[in-house]
């Protein structure tokens, strides 16, 4: 089993900058994947960044690189994505996620059916 709680979501205006944060416990942290995650009403949940367990290979979707930046502290269990050059197309409540497949190598997935454990979810709020 493995918990995830997100913080740091909040109100903030196009072009400024947030940074979400996942705490995790309940299994050894540098064991498993992580990823991000994005929703908003009637839309599915749409990927937004993955880092491997051990931070040494990331992962984007289109609509995020060069602004997003994920990483991980392994010693403190937790995970972060920096987020910049924020969009009113960016408002969404964000998710992070645990995949506890061990994977071979330096590897995270961008799908989300590959992810086991989710958080509860942060709301993200962009004006224009």
């Amino acid at each position: 089993q493995v918990q995830l709680v997100e913080s740091g979501g909040g109100l903030v205006q196009a072009g400024g900058s947030l940074r979400l944060s996942c705490a995790a416990s309940g299994r050894t942290f540098s064991s498993y994947a992580m990823g991000w995650f994005r929703q908003t009403p009637g839309k599915e949940r749409e990927f937004v960044a993955a880092i491997s367990r051990s931070g040494q290979s990331t992962y984007y979707g289109d609509s995020v690189k060069g602004r997003f930046t994920i990483s991980r502290d392994n010693a403190k269990n937790t995970v972060y994505v920096q987020m910049n050059s924020l969009k009113p197309e960016d408002t969404a409540v964000y998710y992070c996620a645990a995949d506890v497949t061990y994977y071979s190598g330096s590897y995270a997935s961008t799908k989300r059916f590959d992810y086991d454990y989710w958080g509860q979810g942060t709301q993200v709020t962009v004006s224009s």
